[in-house]
């Protein structure tokens, strides 16, 4: 019980350390710029858009999935002592891992080690990680994000309720106790981090996707 509780903890600090690494305060630096100076000052996607352009955008897309999905996999890793096939073929064990690493690289998104603790709302490494818990429900949910965001035009609103049915997903597909633990953390996180988007949502001025500042 020792050793996996220690692989735990290793498989949490390297997918935090992983997800400190955040995309758009990277891509901004061969800009020149730190978007969180600009636009609603955060460190992701929607304000790198705003900010930079959609080529920033994509390259921010890449990074934040990638390394939600090398955390899930380094995970996976630790516990199992192997990749090959075990990404498709997991036990309990192994599931542990995956979802240890992927959360704590949310984290460190959301609060970078490299970055004085101040990031991104970790919306797209979240996807990444639910993606590699399961596939289909994740991508059940992007399409729900799809339709809220093409309908109201807030993405943060999209992002908020594709999150909040991540447990409600998982319990409805009959998985186990620590699989709706682990997707209501993911939910938490998300919900938590877009707090004054709900406020201005609710206020009436959150900003709409393509709106002008």
């Amino acid at each position: 019980m020792f050793i996996v509780v220690v692989k735990l903890v290793i498989a949490g600090v390297i997918g935090y350390l992983l997800g400190s690494a955040n995309s758009s305060l990277i891509v901004g630096k061969f800009y020149g710029v730190d978007v969180r100076k600009h636009g609603s000052g955060n460190a992701g996607m929607t304000n790198t858009l705003r900010t930079l352009g959609k080529a920033a955008a994509a390259l921010v897309i890449l990074g934040d999935i990638l390394k939600g999905v090398l955390a899930c996999i380094a995970g996976l890793y630790i516990m199992r002592g192997g990749v090959t096939a075990e990404i498709f073929n997991r036990d309990y064990l192994g599931d542990m891992g995956l979802m240890m690493g992927g959360i704590f690289s949310i984290a460190g998104h959301n609060w970078p080690l490299y970055f004085n603790f101040k990031g991104g709302k970790g919306i797209l490494t979240t996807l990444s990680v639910a993606l590699m818990m399961a596939p289909a429900m994740a991508l059940t949910l992007l399409g729900v994000f799809i339709i809220i965001v093409a309908l109201t035009r807030y993405v943060s609103l999209g992002s908020i309720i594709a999150a909040a049915l991540l447990p409600v997903g998982s319990l409805l597909l009959g998985k186990g106790p620590v699989f709706v633990i682990f997707s209501g953390i993911l939910a938490l996180l998300a919900v938590f981090q877009h707090r004054e988007n709900i406020k201005r949502i609710l206020g009436g001025t959150e900003r709409k996707l393509g709106e002008k500042k």
